[in-house]
């Protein structure tokens, strides 16, 4: 599947739900579908439902389909619940917990800071968004890159960081103590509507 650069709210908007990736957007932006007669109300069918929910949690997460497609046959093989590993293993991203920990506004944005090999992983460069951490690991940022990241930090409440993660504001270090459990996690999703969608 090809990168989509172009307006990623309008994408949310198309498919009817809300833009959770970005912490600027406010929730008073339209949540229409974008164009001429988006605002037209049309019946949606079990398999536009189904696929709406999987295409919400995908984009939030920056996933490609088939990226994604690769996570719930790993969370499904496991025991478990699926659609609770599901979530817990797009969570465990290296791009999502930097998000999480308040080192971006986007998850674009945090996804570029790894790109750009700006994060070590318990001393180790990670250039890979991707990356799954495990329980314990220690994530911190190089030296150089220390006076920009505070700069974005300032402008987020750092209170709304989760639980799971320990976030260390002065050296810029996140320690992923454990992996979140479904109530911690974001309540807005409906991770069983996905387990029907790839059941059928």
């Amino acid at each position: 599947m090809a990168r989509y650069t172009g307006p990623t709210n309008k994408l949310f908007r198309n498919y009817g739900v809300k833009d959770l990736s970005n912490r600027k957007l406010t929730s008073s932006m339209r949540q229409t579908a974008s164009g001429q007669h988006g605002a037209v109300r049309k019946k949606l069918s079990e398999y536009a439902i189904h696929l709406n929910e999987k295409q919400k949690i995908r984009l939030t997460y920056l996933v490609s389909e088939k990226q994604f497609a690769k996570y719930y046959n790993e969370a499904a093989r496991k025991k478990g619940v699926t659609g609770t590993i599901l979530l817990q293993i797009l969570e465990s991203r290296l791009d999502n917990i930097l998000f999480r920990a308040g080192f971006g506004v986007t998850r674009k944005q945090t996804r570029q800071i790894v790109n750009h090999g700006h994060v070590l992983v318990n001393g180790k460069k990670v250039d890979i968004p991707s990356y799954i951490c495990k329980a314990g690991d220690v994530i911190t940022v190089k030296a150089r890159s220390n006076e920009y990241l505070k700069t974005v930090m300032s402008a987020i409440d750092l209170s709304l960081a989760p639980s799971w993660i320990t976030v260390d504001k002065d050296n810029l270090k996140i320690t992923y103590e454990r992996i979140p459990q479904r109530e911690e996690m974001d309540p807005d999703f409906k991770e069983q509507l996905v387990i029907e969608y790839y059941s059928k």
